[in-house]
């Protein structure tokens, strides 16, 4: 469990290019060194949310506790995804790795570069069931009174858009 008065950071991990598993492997290790501790989700793979057509998703999440300003957050988040080969390219489309800065503690923003808590962070089973795994107790959104949980909003997508737990092994693909 992460201890700390820091605000409690969720980012949410996907990719669906190159070899997936290893990039998601390799945005966790420079998360570590960036922010310090992790609590890292399950793996879990899914259909891409897109109106293009493209390979599956394997997505998690990571939480992290820090002071650092959203802005920053962002900025790594971006660092991550050049670093992974991301490239400009159509909304929703295929990438070697996306990285989304789902919470920030408390914080709301909406601004043209960020907005918190992530617009689509309470529809997307690909978000929720990892969410749900590591932090069962989570309001989304934090810090309100009608927020549910991650588990309770999870159940509440029809079944077959849930994502499916695999393993942070490649299969025989090499994927």
């Amino acid at each position: 469990m992460l201890q700390s008065a820091a605000p409690r950071i969720v980012l949410g991990l996907g990719a669906n290019l190159g070899a997936p598993r290893r990039q998601l492997l390799a945005a966790v290790a420079a998360l570590s060194r960036e922010l310090g501790p992790l609590l890292v989700a399950p793996l879990y793979r899914s259909a891409a949310v897109s109106p293009i057509a493209q390979p599956e998703f394997f997505n998690t999440v990571v939480l992290a506790r820090s002071d650092r300003q959203p802005e920053r957050l962002l900025a790594i988040a971006k660092e991550l995804e050049a670093q992974a080969g991301r490239v400009e390219g159509p909304r929703w489309g295929p990438r070697p790795l996306d990285v989304d800065l789902l919470l920030v503690g408390e914080l709301q923003l909406d601004d043209a570069a960020l907005t918190l808590p992530h617009p689509r962070l309470r529809e997307r089973g690909f978000v929720l069931a990892p969410l749900a795994d590591v932090a069962p107790e989570l309001r989304l959104p934090p810090g309100l009174p009608d927020g549910r949980t991650a588990a309770e909003l999870l159940a509440e997508l029809p079944r077959e858009t849930w994502p499916v737990r695999v393993p942070w092994t490649a299969d025989e693909h090499g994927r």
